[in-house]
């Protein structure tokens, strides 16, 4: 009952009164997501022509290094021709992160979300209300895939909800309409767990929500603990590959299918696994996906494009990014899914693996909550990267700003001792870059002790 009233109800309500058509667009978008291929592709160019069109009349940088490239949006009559835009980058957003903003949205407030991202690169990102009703939209559709339905219960294994920042109106919000409860993985300890645990057999969540290892270890814990019981509807797994191992283990414990999604922050939702799991949907109706330098081998089915990912946002037109090389790599495929959806596929995802970092005493804390703790609270900081090279030592490679010093150096230590106490020792390395993987991907935290104790867990 409580289920349906907040579905038909309270988020109707509460849409209604904060102006989002969130939910308008989400009954749109699972009548569309069945559309054949070729019409998916044709909505996506005509979206890509307007963005492209907006960005060379209102957004500067896109101007400047557009002319330089003697590229226009009138050349852009099919996907391959983008081919021939500037690749933008990280170190573009950092450096030139006014010159990015639309002129059209001058005056007017829009949504601002600071991410470390998964490179270590602090970021800021401006998006307009309409591109954010559009994408929750979208990803409310995609976790709809994984069996829960809007309106239940939601457990989520992540750290510092957002709700705790607005207060009480923040708490009675996540009450009402979220109905969510956290795990906070900075301090993913026993008794958290069976706490948490004790929590969601209680609320019974219609999903299960988190980071891939943030989960495993949940169901790990729940398994050494004899708790089989806890049944969600649905699993959504993020921030970082799923491998087989941890699916199996959280497949056993909760006995529902673990849906794999993939996004970043700057672009939110890029792709989702459905109901079927033969790859992941890319979010075509919000974003456009190409692979930078590619190889394109063919395999019995048609073809695979492998090689670094680029995005370009179709949605957000007060900060549009286009060409955004975010970091990762994937496979990209023209298999076609069994679901009969229309929307392509993600074969795969790599160099997203956070490692977790074990505590002095013993317990885990997950790199993307380091990454935000760290990142984003030390003045100066361009670019970080946290090495665990012992149980009490830590290795803070730094890539120095202009504002980095004195300052800087007591946030980190104040920020090793609250995180890790008294017995973690640092070293801070100051850099010139990162140095990266073979991959081309850097991992922003690497630690040399987890991996024993992941072997151990699954042992």
């Amino acid at each position: 009952m409580l289920d349906f009233l907040n579905r038909h109800v309270l988020q109707p309500l509460a849409a209604a009164r904060a102006g989002s058509k969130h939910l308008h667009y989400l009954r749109h978008l699972r009548q569309t997501q069945f559309d054949s291929p070729d019409v998916v592709r044709a909505r996506q160019l005509v979206m890509l022509k307007a963005v492209l069109r907006h960005a060379y009349a209102t957004v500067p940088f896109y101007q400047r290094t557009w002319d330089e490239a003697d590229v226009h949006p009138n050349d852009v009559r099919d996907f391959a021709d983008l081919e021939a835009f500037p690749i933008v980058t990280k170190t573009d957003l950092r450096k030139h992160e006014r010159e990015f903003l639309s002129t059209a949205y001058h005056g007017q407030k829009l949504v601002t979300k600071r991410t470390s991202g998964s490179t270590g690169v602090p970021l800021t990102i401006r998006l307009d209300e309409p591109g954010k009703q559009w994408k929750y939209a979208c990803t409310l559709r995609s976790d709809e895939w994984s069996g829960w339905r809007l309106g239940q219960r939601v457990a989520k294994v992540w750290g510092n909800p957002e709700y705790r920042h607005f207060g009480w109106r923040g708490q009675l919000r996540n009450w009402l309409l979220e109905r969510a409860v956290y795990l906070d993985t900075i301090h993913l300890t026993d008794d958290r767990i069976r706490e948490f645990a004790t929590t969601i057999r209680r609320q019974r969540p219609g999903l299960l929500f988190g980071h891939a290892h943030s989960l495993f270890l949940l169901a790990d814990k729940l398994k050494q603990d004899g708790i089989t019981d806890i049944r969600p509807h649905g699993i959504v797994s993020t921030a970082m590959p799923l491998h087989a191992w941890q699916r199996k283990t959280i497949e056993e414990v909760f006995g529902v299918s673990a849906t794999d999604r993939y996004g970043c922050e700057e672009t939110s939702l890029i792709a989702c696994e459905c109901e079927k799991h033969q790859g992941l949907h890319l979010n075509a109706d919000s974003i456009f996906a190409e692979v930078e330098s590619a190889q394109k081998p063919t395999h019995r089915d048609g073809w695979a494009l492998t090689g670094p990912l680029l995005v370009t946002d179709l949605a957000n037109f007060a900060m549009p990014l286009i060409r955004y090389r975010n970091g990762d790599h994937v496979t990209l495929t023209d298999r076609v899914c069994a679901c009969g959806r229309g929307l392509p596929l993600v074969e795969k995802v790599e160099g997203r693996d956070a490692d977790y970092v074990v505590t002095p005493t013993g317990s885990l804390i997950s790199g993307i909550s380091l990454t935000e703790n760290f990142a984003l609270l030390i003045d100066g900081t361009a670019q970080v990267q946290i090495i665990q090279e012992e149980v009490t030592l830590l290795r803070l490679r730094i890539v120095p700003g202009e504002a980095f010093g004195p300052i800087s150096r007591q946030q980190i230590a104040n920020l090793v001792a609250d995180t890790f106490g008294p017995t973690m020792r640092h070293d801070i390395e100051l850099v010139d870059a990162i140095p990266q993987e073979p991959s081309g991907k850097y991992r922003f935290c690497v630690s040399k002790v987890a991996p024993q104790h992941a072997r151990a867990l699954v042992a």
